[in-house]
């Protein structure tokens, strides 16, 4: 799948010297972050901003307020009426240096974000608040409140910031299941596209498990889900919802040759959200699990170990890389060295708890969704013959 351009629309919407970043994020999720498993609960968030004291969210797509509607608009107008509040507008300022002087110049950008609880914590995409210095979140009732980053996970895109509001202002969504989309299913993205906060769009599901890479990370963005909403830069760390008003995932690119929507959105999925976000809040970072293996090279015969990384998982379970193999040879009054590395000792990785491994991508997804301390069994191949060894993840 190949694209002219792939657009990030959360924090680099607008850049430009002593421009006022405001970002409106349309999204708001509550998330219950407890001290020992920091597990990540979405509470409901709903709500209007015209009818700010109504039970708005609490109506049905059947309730009498809606009657006046046709039956396709009552689910659109309840999905929005229930979920708008739970956006937030983020603006972010940052400090940039000339590349030929020593004047500095102030750069603003925007995007959206999800309120994840009453606490004040703020889900949005790590490329929107990448390297800003002051973060101010505008929230549905237009009031403003400055920001500070929990943490971010640039492999992701994603991004858990905090901000001090009275929690009867903060309206987090309701958790959906990203596990069971379906191609075809109607979706729903609140942003704030181009500044213009809680903008509701919808379309469908277009594709599953795509695959986007960015110039700026060393890895691209995996496992996203495509949508034909529109997409627009500033919606970036908002919301996508289902027909239901529940989070499904986080509105994050768009593929464009023009740098505005044309109909190809990416958002990452809840499922991912859910394990970054808990691990953001609690740790400000995420901790993956290591294997202790630097490189693998993919051959017809499984992935051939490269590196070992001395003191790591891999070389404390016996794992074997290629040896450094040392020959000497006399001429003369001089003796010459030559160092080479003979590959022909190291393993090959067929399998990892019984399940084939085709590719170092998939070998790393599958020690990236352990955690550390697990312990998995490899099938490798040494010297011909299958083995099974036991390794514990640090």
């Amino acid at each position: 799948m190949k694209f002219s351009s792939i657009i990030f629309c959360l924090g680099a919407a607008f850049f430009g010297a002593s421009v006022t970043l405001y970002l409106n994020s349309d999204k708001s999720i509550e998330s219950n972050a407890k001290a020992a498993t920091g597990n990540v609960r979405l509470a409901q968030r709903s709500g209007a901003t015209p009818r700010p004291a109504s039970e708005a969210h609490l109506r049905k797509p059947n309730d009498p307020a809606y009657q006046h509607l046709t039956p396709e608009e009552r689910p659109h107008v309840w999905v929005y009426d229930k979920c708008n509040r739970s956006t937030a507008h983020i603006n972010t300022t940052s400090v940039k240096a000339s590349r030929y002087s020593n004047v500095y110049g102030v750069a603003s950008g925007e995007g959206s974000g999800v309120v994840l609880n009453k606490m004040g914590h703020i889900l949005t995409n790590a490329h929107v608040v990448d390297g800003a210095k002051l973060i101010r979140v505008t929230l549905y009732n237009a009031k403003s409140y400055e920001a500070k980053l929990v943490g971010s996970d640039p492999q992701t895109d994603l991004a858990v910031i905090k901000l001090d509001a009275p929690a009867a202002e903060l309206f987090p969504v309701e958790v959906g299941d990203s596990s069971k989309l379906m191609v075809g299913q109607r979706v729903y993205a609140i942003g704030n596209p181009f500044g213009l906060d809680r903008t509701l769009s919808s379309g469908l599901v277009s594709s599953l498990n795509r695959t986007l890479p960015d110039s700026k990370r060393s890895r691209p963005l995996k496992s996203l889900i495509q949508i034909d909403a529109d997409i627009n830069p500033g919606n970036s760390g908002g919301p996508l919802l289902d027909s239901r008003g529940r989070l499904i995932g986080v509105t994050t690119a768009i593929a464009s040759t023009s740098g505005q929507s044309a109909g190809v959105g990416f958002a990452i999925p809840f499922s991912t959200v859910l394990r970054v976000a808990t691990q953001l809040m609690k740790h400000g970072r995420v901790i993956r699990a290591s294997i202790g293996i630097g490189q693998v090279y993919d051959s017809e015969k499984g992935l051939l170990i490269v590196e070992i990384i001395p003191g790591g998982a891999a070389e404390k379970a016996g794992l074997k890389g290629p040896q450094i193999v040392v020959e000497r040879r006399r001429q003369g009054n001089y003796v010459y060295e030559r160092r080479y590395r003979d590959r022909t000792a190291a393993d090959f990785i067929v399998a990892v708890n019984g399940k084939k491994v085709d590719s170092a991508e998939m070998l790393r997804e599958f020690i990236e969704s352990k955690k550390p301390g697990d312990t998995i069994t490899l099938t490798i191949i040494r010297e011909g013959k299958k083995k099974q060894v036991p390794l514990k993840l640090q």
